[in-house]
């Protein structure tokens, strides 16, 4: 609220109009829609990063027609910047997993216009999947463990989501004299072009979400 004198030397104060007050509500409400808090997401508010990408999807929405009806229904369930290497920044995008097939049917283009708003910034879609400790002998839960609540399928789930669309064609594991172990992840080669600037960015997704190592490598085809 501000105040500016009147012709006659006293003070009137401005206030904001209906109209504008209503848009900021309409604007924030929009916002909250399109961020549903699925399990193992982030409890509590929005923080700057995830109201950003709910922003820029309401945008892309808005602006780009062929887009529009496509984003209505999606949301995002968190967000988080990750450090990658060379002083590079990643951005992973959690979706609710009903909505990852969805979210697929656009991920080219939504990726290339979100890495256009989010500048020198890799963005990746993963989904907010979430695992379900081995029973034991004394857990009060006797059901079975469905195999995609199983830690090594959610980590497997998370390397095929983090290079969509491109398929992974095979997977080696090397230990290191020191009982490390490194994965060794081979990527189809038909997509060399658009994948090598952000092989660097699935590592260092890959290592913060699950604490392992890897590398993502591309086959060099032979030549005839």
């Amino acid at each position: 609220m501000s105040r500016r004198p009147s012709s006659k030397g006293r003070l009137n104060l401005i206030c904001p109009s209906r109209t504008q007050t209503r848009n900021s509500a309409f604007a924030a409400m929009s916002v909250t829609h399109k961020i549903q808090r699925t399990a193992n997401a982030p409890a509590g508010p929005p923080s700057d990063l995830e109201t950003k990408v709910a922003q820029s999807l309401i945008e892309l929405e808005s602006n780009v027609p062929d887009l529009k009806n496509e984003l209505r229904p999606l949301q995002i369930s968190a967000a988080k910047e990750i450090d990658v290497k060379g002083g590079k920044k990643a951005i992973v995008i959690f979706v609710p997993v009903p909505q990852l097939k969805q979210y697929r049917k656009v991920h080219s283009r939504l990726t290339r216009e979100l890495e256009k708003k989010f500048a020198d910034k890799h963005v990746v879609f993963v989904a907010q999947r979430r695992t379900l400790a081995k029973p034991t002998k004394t857990s009060r839960v006797k059901q079975k463990r469905p195999r995609s609540r199983t830690l090594t399928d959610v980590h497997d789930k998370i390397l095929e989501d983090l290079v969509y669309p491109t398929d992974i064609v095979g997977k080696r594991t090397r230990i290191g004299v020191d009982g490390s172990k490194l994965l060794r992840v081979l990527l189809d080669s038909k997509d060399a072009n658009s994948l090598e600037y952000k092989l660097d960015s699935f590592a260092s997704v890959y290592r913060r979400l699950t604490g392992k190592e890897v590398t993502f490598e591309i086959p060099v085809q032979p030549t005839e």
